[in-house]
């Protein structure tokens, strides 16, 4: 799947976060202040989300995910903890710090930089 914009990505990231899933709903109002945007922010990026087959949502209803919505929102999660874990266990950055550095590396790296880095890190003892 084509790569989309940090901003698209943070809003799967985040309903996947608040429990969506293709069978379980979330509020737009719910994402709206999990991201810190207007209720309106959130229905213009779902707009663009569900053009591209990554979300539903029927009018002013609740919103799921597709199957591939969910697999690429919890791709991003998963690449956030995984990047804040390392950041914060392994190099000993404060928390908040890591969690804003790991917000802005999770966009940014390829998936095939992602695999290796994750296959590297998975023989160190981070927990």
């Amino acid at each position: 799947m084509e790569k989309m914009s940090m901003s698209h990505e943070d809003y799967l990231e985040a309903m996947v976060m608040l429990g969506a899933t293709t069978e379980a709903s979330v509020r737009s109002v719910d994402v709206a202040a999990k991201m810190g945007v207007s209720k309106a922010s959130v229905n213009k990026a779902m707009s663009v989300l569900k053009e591209k087959g990554l979300a539903e949502q029927p009018y002013y209803g609740d919103i799921t995910l597709t199957e591939t919505g969910y697999a690429y929102g919890s791709s991003v999660l998963e690449r956030h903890e995984a990047l804040s874990c390392f950041l914060n266990k392994a190099l000993g950055i404060p928390a908040d710090v890591a969690e804003r550095e790991a917000c802005l590396m999770e966009h940014a790296i390829s998936d095939e930089s992602f695999e290796k880095w994750l296959a590297f890190i998975k023989g160190l003892d981070l927990e």
